[in-house]
């Protein structure tokens, strides 16, 4: 009964009506919305005082300056529009197989345009009262969708996954040194005076100390001598983190003061997920030597090859060591992944269980083949996201919704007492929906609440929603890796054989790919080879309208992934030693993000042409 419901309410909502299109399909539709949120906004600003005089009246309209600027912010503005036409990305076409970027939810972009021209301020509720309730109500949306309990749980919208991340770290950094402010402000309401057991109090632990503090009216003392008022004097311990991280984590231990000399890189496996093994190594090292850790951080969606850890793996490891009195904070960087957790809650908010996914994706969706459907493994890791202290997720990849949109989710909504910073012109207690106090960002755009919020709206964060639409973007890429994976030798114009080969099955939508030429044993030659595609296939080369396909590209380095990239190379019948001299394997790399593939026709027809044109290329 609870999959028919849910694919009843699958069948409500239609994908292809949720973008404006490759081709524009979508125009009129478009521009009916447009005009009418234009119109709206022009109406409002007449009934604000009706009765008030107009300031620009006729008479100034019809002088001579006043038609000249006219026609002058007219050419700018055409003038703008070329270069825009010239010198974008065209990422809403299904050519495009570059970066996380696709084609934008229009019920998103409509709202981003309607919220701009009432340029609220979410910073504070007195200059943006139901921007900032959106931007709650979208954070809390997220929260629950990620697994948290709503009821205590908080989120919110920042610019990006790098400053949700930034967020994150600042967290675990003022709670990691509460215990040791407790021990000097009021000693008595601690178990231990043990520094190591203090640095090693579990996140729930402190939050009750935190709430405990609050009722005692003490809080604000030992905050006034923990580490957000006397900065680092006493180290907290390292950040442990995937060598599949995004480069902001090297910023954030300069910007914190906690220093990039505490930041530990765990290796990853051949599937470039978190090397569980390695990472309980590291871990049982730290404890031996009585070294504290600060915080773990997994990937969802790694940045660079789109992998998922093995975050059930992470959370078993964590409560192995929470028994051994070693505990840290646990944050899950899901900026990538994070809206693909849709493809496993139903519309009760329900997980749901694996063997019903297949029916769903396989017999009663659009989805037509049995690519959809994502392994156990990653399955089960989305499923223990919600053991995650904080998690980031970006509203603007696999949301679909325009810049700037990412976004933090937080378990617990006491830790927020570790950041309020109240201003008197901001905030007030009367305030329902305050945000300011408790983020990194002062003036932020309510636009873009608007534009979560729509999507949100119309597109629900479960299965019938997010989920059927991801599901298409992964049956696309499973596609695109099994026609890599399968490919036979073909011949370029040249008269030389080329084979194709991925990086590894995708845990999302990204796929890591090379070519080679068949027979070829030189990692230099395959570079040069890869970067003449990528030269051709992208910005660095003549008019992005002439070129047939866009990809983009990344480096597996031997400093970055030490020797994990060799297995991929004795795929290719590339000696090891040759990554031992070289250092790297120059790849290429499509985010494969467009829901326009999932059609078998649609898909065929591109690929077809896909590989014509990489006949051409290679042999240039």
């Amino acid at each position: 009964m609870i999959l028919g419901l849910i694919m009843r309410e699958m069948e409500k909502i239609n994908i292809d009506t949720m973008f404006l299109g490759p081709k524009s399909e979508n125009q009129d539709f478009f521009m009916e919305a447009l005009s009418y949120l234009m119109e709206d906004h022009i109406q409002w600003r007449r009934d604000f005082h009706p009765h008030d005089n107009e300031f620009i009246t006729p008479e100034r309209k019809n002088t001579k300056s006043f038609v000249d600027t006219q026609n002058n912010i007219k050419d700018v503005l055409v003038k703008l529009s070329e270069k825009l036409k010239e010198s974008s990305v065209p990422w809403f076409s299904p050519r495009y197989l570059g970066h996380m970027v696709t084609d934008l939810l229009m019920p998103a972009t409509l709202g981003y345009m309607a919220g701009i021209l009432y340029n609220p301020n979410n910073c504070s509720y007195e200059a943006a009262p139901i921007t900032s309730a959106f931007e709650l109500e979208v954070g809390l949306d997220l929260a629950t969708m990620l697994g948290y309990d709503p009821k205590k749980a908080w989120g919110h919208i920042t610019s990006g996954g790098t400053v949700a991340n930034f967020e994150a770290i600042w967290l675990a950094r003022n709670l990691k040194s509460i215990p040791l402010a407790v021990k000097e402000i009021k000693p008595e309401l601690l178990k231990s005076d043990d520094d190591w057991v203090l640095l090693n109090m579990e996140t729930e632990e402190v939050l009750d100390l935190i709430s405990l503090l609050k009722e005692k009216g003490i809080l604000e003392k030992v905050l006034d001598v923990s580490v957000r008022s006397k900065g680092i004097s006493k180290n907290l311990g390292k950040l442990l983190v995937p060598k599949t991280r995004h480069y902001c984590w090297n910023k954030v231990l300069d910007i914190f003061g906690i220093g990039r000399d505490n930041l530990i890189t765990v290796p990853v496996q051949d599937n470039y997920r978190m090397n569980i093994t390695e990472l309980n190594k590291i871990i049982k090292e730290l404890a031996d030597k009585k070294i504290p850790i600060l915080g773990l951080v997994s990937v969802v969606g790694s940045t660079e090859e789109g992998s998922v850890d093995r975050v059930d793996e992470v959370v078993k490891l964590r409560n192995k060591y929470k028994k051994k009195g070693i505990n840290f904070y646990y944050h899950i960087d899901a900026a990538y992944g994070g809206y693909a957790r849709t493809l496993f809650v139903d519309s009760e908010n329900n997980f749901i269980k694996y063997d019903k996914l297949s029916e769903i994706f396989y017999e009663e969706s659009d989805i037509k083949t049995n690519y959809a459907c994502p392994s156990l493994n990653v399955y089960n890791a989305f499923k223990a996201m919600p053991n995650a202290d904080s998690i980031t997720i970006d509203c603007h990849k696999l949301g679909y919704i325009p810049y700037p949109a990412g976004a933090i989710a937080l378990k617990d909504k006491r830790i927020l007492a570790l950041l309020d910073y109240s201003a008197a012109y901001v905030d007030s207690d009367s305030d329902p929906a305050v945000i300011g106090p408790y983020i990194m960002e002062g003036s932020k755009p309510g636009a873009s609440a608007c534009a979560v919020w729509c999507a949100h709206k119309t597109l629900p964060l479960n299965v019938t929603g997010y989920g059927k639409l991801i599901a298409r973007t992964i049956e696309a890429s499973s596609s695109f890796f099994v026609g890599l994976n399968t490919m036979m030798p073909f011949v370029a114009i040249n008269g030389k054989a080329y084979i194709a080969a991925p990086l590894t099955k995708p845990d999302t939508n990204v796929i890591i790919f090379v070519f080679n030429e068949l027979g070829n044993t030189s990692l230099k030659n395959m570079n040069t080879l890869n970067e003449k595609i990528y030269n051709e296939c992208s910005y660095v080369s003549g008019s992005l309208y002439n070129k047939p396909f866009i990809t983009s590209k990344t480096i597996l380095s031997k400093e970055e992934y030490d020797n994990t990239p060799k297995s991929f190379l004795n795929k290719l019948n590339i000696s090891e030693s040759e990554f031992d001299d070289i250092k790297e394997i120059f790849v290429l790399r499509a985010a494969i993000m467009t829901p326009f593939f999932a059609d078998q026709k649609n898909f065929l027809d591109y690929w077809g042409e896909f590989i014509e044109v990489m006949k051409t290329v290679v042999a240039s």
